[in-house]
């Protein structure tokens, strides 16, 4: 008797998985038919995805609602991952797919990177590391360096990883605040952090503005030229989330203006960086979309992964339904 169809979509150009599925291999070998495909970002979806009974996806690539027409057997579809943005949810529900995400494995990670970029800007361990390496040091970065008591970390968004942020943010001794219009009343004095009411307002009490919502038609391009032109002179901005939520154009003109101090940036809009230009901005600190990445978190995504998948096949509810 043939068993269910899974497959793991991968594109090519990361190589965040193994072929033998080696992860996921032991929560579905007795139940189903486990298989990798490698893509290019563009590539059209083969007909090996297309007759899946559920499909767990990398970033990328992307899976509108022509694809989801096509799909006759799909019985869930899982980002690996926390973003869904790779996927119209909406075209899913209406074909009656759940599509699910693992919205927790890199929690830790994702905040530790947001406190590490926000760290280096603080202590200017960059600009201190290129001079103590021209052996010698007059430490020329000295008018920029903070004390972090003195400081208020803003958080755009307060999920897990928001939360996670602000725990450390705290620990760190920032005057740490969020703002969030999802979460429910009281969250604030359950952590011990302040909630503001408006992005307006959050915008101009931060001196650091820590990005940490969802990729939604709400989000895209929220934070822009009148929203940087709140922050404090000085100010620094971290995003961690999803490049196209922060307008690239904006921050950098506001670097190269010196309104912004500095920008630690995970994602950027259109990512990776496109120019010689663009990699020249100043007092910028860019990292490859790898704030998510450790052994244990990979690890981790791809159990639940391959947990939901196996439910799924199985005819047991899933969880983590985004849509």
């Amino acid at each position: 008797m043939t068993q269910p169809l899974v497959v793991i979509v991968c594109p090519k150009e990361f190589r965040f998985t193994d072929t033998a599925a080696t992860v996921e291999t032991p929560f579905l070998t007795d139940v189903a038919d486990l298989r990798t495909v490698w893509l290019d970002f563009n590539a059209p979806i083969p007909d090996e995805v297309l007759a899946a009974h559920a499909i767990i996806l990398w970033h990328g690539p992307l899976i509108g609602a022509a694809v989801i027409a096509r799909l006759k057997n799909c019985r869930v579809i899982i980002r690996n991952g926390v973003g869904f943005d790779t996927v119209d949810i909406a075209a899913a529900a209406q074909a009656g797919i759940p599509v699910c995400n693992v919205p927790d494995y890199g929690t830790e990670e994702v905040a530790d990177h947001a406190l590490a970029l926000t760290l280096a800007l603080y202590r200017q361990l960059f600009p201190l590391d290129a001079e103590a390496k021209r052996l010698g040091w007059k430490i020329e970065t000295a008018a920029k360096m903070r004390r972090l008591s003195t400081q208020t970390f803003g958080i755009l968004g307060f999920g897990r990883i928001g939360t996670a942020a602000a725990l450390r943010a705290k620990a760190m001794g920032f005057r740490t605040l969020f703002f969030d219009p999802y979460v429910p009343s009281g969250t604030h004095k359950a952590i011990g952090v302040e909630r503001v009411d408006s992005l307006g307002e959050l915008l101009r009490r931060s001196d650091t503005l820590s990005v940490h919502c969802p990729l939604t038609a709400e989000t895209r391009g929220i934070i822009g030229a009148p929203e940087i032109a709140l922050l404090k002179p000085g100010s620094f901005v971290v995003n961690t989330a999803r490049g196209d939520i922060v307008q690239k154009a904006p921050v950098f003109a506001a670097l190269r203006s010196g309104h912004l101090a500095g920008a630690g940036l995970d994602v950027v809009e259109a990512e990776p960086l496109r120019t010689p230009e663009e990699a020249a901005t100043p007092n910028l600190i860019v990292t490859c979309h790898a704030a998510f990445c450790s052994p244990e978190g990979m690890v981790e995504m791809r159990s639940t992964s391959a947990k939901i998948a196996r439910a799924a096949v199985l005819g047991a509810p899933v969880w983590n339904r985004v849509n």
